[in-house]
This record gives C-alpha cells, sequence and structure tokens, in this order.
C-alpha cells in the first residue's frame, strides 16, 4: 500500500516523528513519499477562481502543485500532519490546502479519493489538536474520503527530545491500533451517509446545470449526473 506524507513543516520535531511512526506501520519505506510544506510547495491561493470556473490548470501554481497532486492519486493512504499553531494548523498546510477548492465534492472531486484512508495528525505542547486537526479532516472530507483518522498528542515538550517515555508508549499504541484497522480495511471502506447525500445533492444541481460550466461537464463526462456512482454500490 502505497503512503504520501504531507508535512506542514519543515522541521522534523514530534509531528514528523509521529507520521513517520505511522507511516511505516503501513507501508514499506519505498512506497512512503513525503512532502514538506513550505519547502515543496509556499504560493498562496490568490483567489482568481480559474480552478473553478474553467480549469485547475489554469491555477498560476498549477505545475508545483500537481507534483503533490500526482503522489497523493497514486497514494492508498494519505497523511496530513501539522504542529498547532496558535490552536490551527500551520499557515502553510492551510495555504497548501486552499489550492484544492476545485476538487470539493461541490466542483470537481477526482474518484480515486472515494477508496482512500486518511490520517490527520496534530501535536502541541499543550492544546490545540482538535481544532488543527479539523482544519486538515475539512478539506480531506470534502475530497470525499470515506475514513478519516484522527491522532492528536499533547506531548507537553516542545521538541521530540523532551518527549517523555510515558507519552511516547502512548502514542506506540495509538499508531498501532490504526494503522492495523488500515492495513485490515484496505481500499474496502464505505462512503459515509453524508458523503453518499451530497454526492447525490450535487448530482442532481449539475444534471440541471450545475454552478457552473466546468463542473456541470465535469460531472456528466463521468455519468454521475446519470446515476453512476465513483464507488461501488453495494
Amino acid at each position: 500500500m502505497k503512503v504520501v506524507i504531507v508535512h506542514g513543516q519543515n522541521h522534523k520535531g514530534s509531528t514528523y516523528n509521529i507520521a513517520k511512526i505511522i507511516a511505516g506501520k503501513i507501508a514499506e519505506n519505498d512506497d512512503i513519499k513525503e512532502f514538506f510544506l513550505p519547502n515543496d510547495f509556499y504560493d498562496f491561493c490568490c483567489g482568481c477562481t480559474q480552478c473553478f470556473e474553467k480549469s485547475e490548470k489554469l491555477c498560476p501554481h498549477y505545475e508545483k502543485l500537481n507534483v503533490i497532486t500526482e503522489k497523493i492519486d497514486e497514494a492508498g493512504v494519505i497523511i496530513l500532519a501539522s504542529p498547532v499553531y496558535v490552536y490551527h494548523c500551520t499557515g502553510a498546510m492551510k495555504a497548501w490546502l486552499d489550492h484544492y477548492g476545485w476538487r470539493w465534492l461541490v466542483h470537481r472531486p477526482e474518484e480515486k479519493m472515494f477508496s482512500k484512508q486518511a490520517v490527520v495528525i496534530s501535536t502541541a505542547a499543550g492544546a490545540g489538536m482538535k481544532s488543527a486537526n479539523k482544519d486538515m479532516k475539512d478539506s480531506l472530507s470534502f475530497w470525499g474520503i470515506p475514513k478519516i483518522y484522527s491522532i492528536g498528542i499533547a506531548v507537553k515538550a516542545v521538541s521530540w527530545n523532551q518527549v517523555s517515555s510515558s507519552v511516547k508508549e502512548k502514542i506506540e499504541r495509538k499508531t498501532d491500533r490504526i494503522a492495523k484497522i488500515i492495513k485490515k480495511s484496505g481500499i474496502k471502506r464505505r462512503v459515509g451517509f453524508k458523503g453518499r447525500i451530497l454526492f447525490n445533492a450535487m448530482s442532481m444541481l449539475n444534471r440541471k446545470g450545475g454552478m457552473n460550466p466546468a463542473d456541470c461537464e465535469y460531472w456528466k463526462s463521468k455519468g454521475w449526473t446519470e446515476g453512476k456512482k465513483p464507488w461501488k454500490v453495494r
């Protein structure tokens, strides 16, 4: 199983180490691809709306973004990892996620997402993991990913070397549990009720003309306006 990790920071602290731990429990090193923000992508969305109204390829940052996009599409598991910055994910992570608005279910979702699993990871010396993870989980959910696991750890330290053995034992237990579930379920995850409702609503909307011609044409080309689903119907 291929895994891609997108780190919301360049340094290799607690969040980085937890992401590496769980990735190593899911896949072999050769099947793990990592990106570091902002080193590997540092642009801010400029709000030109070209991705929504016409094509994502018209985004001024498309070529750099697509390097990461291709690896995300190839992976069976996506890991987004960000330390808590003022109760949220890092600005670099948010800036990168902003570039995928066109991939949300309300626009032009990638059908491969409906068979993937994901993990969001955040750490802080104190608190804020829930809201930081929600920042990342919101995007993954609206991409269409049916199962997203959350790991939020109060490490009570500012470096990985300072993290206590008891906290590291907790991390091992939590990553063990989630990795086992991911490996056991593989790509058999069922799209949830919320995802199906939103998908069906957008199918109806695009059947009637959609929010813009680009979205409407995309949904029709996939056969999604005529009852076809991007997942196995059970």
